[in-house]
């Protein structure tokens, strides 16, 4: 059977894309040319086409992208796991309201493929919970994905 290959979200993964979640990225290290693995929270998707997220802007995410702008981001969610292909830029190196240095990146995105192996589909969603201040994190949280929210699409 071929492979369903959309080049947007989907209602379902655009809906749980509208809070927090926990996704990772994958881009090329601006050094070694090699694969580099991160994990997200302040992930944020303001239309179907595109998907921002927050990061310290000393984040190495930023150099490699900067070299090499096309990445993929991962998501489970909605019963499945997802490959998420895109183009990523800086589009303000410094997110206004938040106390933390923190840039936003929007991916725009050229692909979304469903990666789950055959047979199968995601039972339990992964979760994570803030190790440090609960109020502190729940502010700066807040303070994050206001920010993101704010910003126009370009």
């Amino acid at each position: 059977m071929a492979e369903t290959v959309a080049q947007s979200l989907s209602e379902e993964l655009f809906a749980l894309l509208q809070k927090e979640r926990f996704m990772t990225l994958g881009s090329i290290d601006h050094e070694s040319g090699a694969p580099s693995l991160s994990s997200l929270s302040w992930v944020y998707a303001p239309t179907q086409q595109k998907i921002r997220f927050a990061v310290d802007n000393r984040s190495r995410i930023i150099a490699n992208i900067t070299k090499e702008p096309q990445v993929v981001l991962h998501l489970i969610g909605a019963g499945s796991s997802y490959a998420i292909n895109g183009k990523a830029k800086v589009t303000a190196e410094r997110l206004e309201g938040v106390p933390l240095k923190l840039a936003a990146i929007e991916v725009t995105i050229d692909a979304v493929r469903d990666v789950m192996f055959y047979g199968s589909r995601i039972s339990v969603e992964p979760q994570y919970e803030k190790t440090y201040d609960k109020n502190a994190a729940e502010k700066l949280d807040n303070q994050v994905m206001t920010a993101l929210r704010g910003l126009a699409v370009e």
